[in-house]
């Protein structure tokens, strides 16, 4: 085969490779991100805990009823995920919501989500209480909510999300409003964020690549 990288006709091997190398550096390059993405870094780095409200953040909202009397609900496998990364990375995860399914009891169970307050009216209150039992501060603890029952626990969140379905009080006042909605990866997002705002994001994510950079 002709090794000159400039041919007079077809493609060298010179000429593929350096394509190849070329097309294997734009999938290490890092995702762009938004202006406000970096804002929430400052916070989002000190966050030890994060708490999710569940209906329109960790589902779309939408709740069916069987003929049971039962609930479902439709969780999104890529939210799941990015909750186990940033559980393996030290960051606790817990739930307050206002309603009470056993669908959420088994995803936390499925999750291994430690704090899980169910039935929560009060969710300013749960706070609170979630916060006594860890011992730590408002600063270390972010919080996801989507509507006017979630403003409790988000102005007393050190940092505060919302996704991008959520009602328009609590988009003016989320230190970040995720690109995507609730139950369609809004919460990924917010993982990979805090994940990023610690360090952890691009070694997590060769790991993924299988030991190649990701910076």
């Amino acid at each position: 085969m002709n090794d000159d990288c400039c041919p007079t006709g077809g493609y060298s091997d010179c000429a593929l490779t350096q394509a190849l190398c070329g097309r294997a550096a734009e999938r290490r390059k890092p995702v762009p991100r938004s202006a406000a993405w970096k804002t929430a870094l400052s916070k989002a780095k000190k966050i030890e805990l994060l708490l999710l409200d569940v209906d329109g953040v960790l589902t779309d909202g939408t709740v069916f009823y069987t003929p049971e009397a039962g609930e479902i609900k439709g969780f999104n496998t890529q939210d799941g995920f990015g909750l186990r990364i940033l559980q393996g990375a030290g960051v606790k995860v817990g739930l307050i919501t206002a309603r009470t399914a056993e669908a959420v009891s088994r995803r936390a169970k499925d999750l291994k989500i430690e704090h899980v307050c169910a039935g929560c009216s009060d969710k300013g209150a749960a706070f609170a209480e979630i916060l006594a039992k860890t011992g730590l501060k408002p600063e270390q603890v972010a919080c996801m909510g989507d509507d006017w029952l979630d403003l409790p626990m988000l102005l007393r969140a050190g940092c505060a999300f919302a996704p991008a379905n959520a009602a328009p009080e609590l988009r003016q006042r989320a230190d970040y409003v995720t690109e995507r909605g609730g139950g369609h990866g809004a919460v990924r997002e917010v993982c990979e964020l805090i994940l990023e705002a610690k360090g952890l994001l691009a070694g997590i994510l060769a790991q993924h690549l299988g030991g190649a950079s990701a910076s």
